[in-house]
Order: structure tokens, then C-alpha cells, then sequence
């Protein structure tokens, strides 16, 4: 199959597509731009699952925008904080854990639109955290991060997503802290996005993995990548708008792709 043409769209244990190895295997630079279908496995919601998604509770515009926040700080802090407690009980799943492996053998560059810390607990630096983090408070005055020990929810608490909470002062300024996180309406960090765009930039394969491909200017990044002559490999259980461009089209989850590409690729240099 050459680059443009796609599989089907069947969810199969997954076959690795030879051309996918082969990129890969010969890589010494891979990009990977990964979504929310990266962390579903690990029992973290995605946006847009309907009824069970992380925004069923409230609209989006009531705790994730600034707006939202100036509106009641107590609502939006104790929801973050919900959601940094649930991140922090869930575990890497075989999609982080392949990416990681996969880095002790050639350069790994991770562009993640998440805001958990699953990559990294997995054992894979990352480059960039687009949407910011649920572990990287700040004040919303000065911007300096928070590491007060009231920052996070104890390990044991039994809280859900309607908790209220007062956020910290910061010891800066004397300001609220706010989540570490990038709301709608927000621009991203532009030293995050320029760490991104130079990785894209300088990959000798990209792959995007469990991403709607919809959220610009994220969604710019792999269309870069393509128009630079980069191949660009989606994983994505569903078709996306960017599966009729990328260089191939790969049906499947990232637990269970990413382990079997790993495979291949170290199954294929061993023998060579």
C-alpha cells in the first residue's frame, strides 16, 4: 500500500502495516502527537464521549474558560482538582508504556494534548504539553507555579466532579492560583507550541494517536508534518479529518496498536 491509501476501518487485533514498521524502523526522529483516545484505556474519559465524557456534569463554558473561572473560582478549582485526583489513580496503559520502550531506541518526541501526567509516569519525557497540565497550578496574576501542600487532594479522598474548593494564594503576589491549564479562548504556551512545531518539523515520521484532529491550532501540526513531506500515521479506533490525508490510516486503539508496532519494529532490527 502506498502513502495516501488507507485499510479498512475494521478493529481487528491489529496487523502492523508494513509500511508503518518500516517508517518507524528507519526513523531515527518520531514525533507523536497524542489525543484523548490515548488515556481512554487507562479509564480517563475523552471529551466527546457522550453521557460519560468528563464535560456530562457542566458546560464546557462553565468550568473551562475564564469567563467560567472569573464567574466561581470554588466550582472550577474543585473540579480540577477532581480531575487531578482521578488522573491520579488511573495507571499507564500499553500504548504509554510502548512509546516509552520505544524511546530507548531512537529520538521520541511527545506532543501531547492531554493534561495528565500518564506519559511521563509511563517513563517517556515530554516535549510538550500543548493544553497544559492538571499537576502545573499557577497564579493567574504572575504565572508563578504552585507547589503549596494544598494543591492536590489527598490520595484517599472520596470526592466527585460537583466539589467546591477555595484555591490557594499565591506566595508571590498575593493572587489566586488557577489550574495549570490552557481554556477555551486561551492561546497556547508559545514556547510548548514552537517546541512542537520544531519536533514535527525535524521528525523522520510522525504519528497521531487517539486525537479528533479538530482542536487547531493542534490539528495544524500533522498537516505540517504532511506538507513538509513527512509521512504522517493516524491511530485512531474512528475516522477522522485527518485519515483521507495522513500517509496511513490505521485503525485501532493505542493500547493496542503501539504495543504491536513496538514489537515489529524491534522484532525487525533484531533480525537485520
Amino acid at each position: 500500500m502506498q502513502p495516501g491509501t488507507h485499510p479498512s476501518d475494521r478493529s481487528d487485533a491489529p496487523t502492523v502495516p508494513d509500511e508503518v514498521v518500516q517508517w518507524v524502523r528507519e526513523a531515527d526522529s518520531v514525533a507523536v502527537l497524542t489525543g484523548a483516545g490515548m488515556s481512554r484505556e487507562s479509564g480517563i474519559s475523552t471529551f466527546r464521549e457522550a453521557q460519560t465524557g468528563l464535560w456530562e456534569q457542566y458546560e464546557p463554558e462553565a468550568i473551562a474558560s475564564v469567563d467560567g473561572w472569573n464567574r466561581d473560582h470554588a466550582l472550577v478549582w474543585g473540579w480540577y482538582q477532581w480531575r487531578a485526583h482521578v488522573a491520579r489513580q488511573a495507571a499507564p496503559n500499553a500504548g504509554h508504556l510502548a512509546l516509552a520502550e520505544l524511546g530507548r531506541s531512537r529520538r521520541v518526541s511527545i506532543v501531547t494534548q492531554n493534561v495528565d501526567d500518564l506519559h511521563e509516569r509511563a517513563g517517556s519525557d515530554v516535549l510538550s504539553h500543548l493544553h497544559g497540565s492538571l499537576f502545573e497550578p499557577r497564579c493567574e496574576n504572575c504565572g508563578t507555579p504552585y507547589h503549596g501542600a494544598d494543591a492536590f487532594l489527598p490520595d484517599g479522598a472520596d470526592v466527585g466532579p460537583q466539589l467546591r474548593a477555595t484555591p490557594p494564594t499565591c506566595m508571590q503576589c498575593l493572587s489566586r492560583v488557577r489550574p495549570g491549564i490552557v481554556w477555551f479562548g486561551e492561546a497556547l504556551p508559545m514556547d510548548a507550541w514552537s517546541r512542537a512545531e520544531a519536533a514535527v518539523l525535524m521528525a523522520d515520521v510522525v504519528l497521531v494517536v487517539g486525537t479528533s484532529g479538530i482542536v487547531y491550532p493542534a490539528a495544524r501540526l500533522p498537516e505540517t508534518a504532511l506538507a513538509a513531506g513527512i509521512p504522517v500515521v493516524e491511530i485512531n479506533p474512528e475516522a477522522t479529518p485527518l485519515s483521507e490525508v495522513a500517509s496511513y490510516s490505521w485503525r485501532g486503539t493505542a493500547a493496542t496498536t503501539l504495543p504491536a508496532l513496538v514489537e515489529a519494529v524491534t522484532a525487525d532490527a533484531a533480525r537485520s
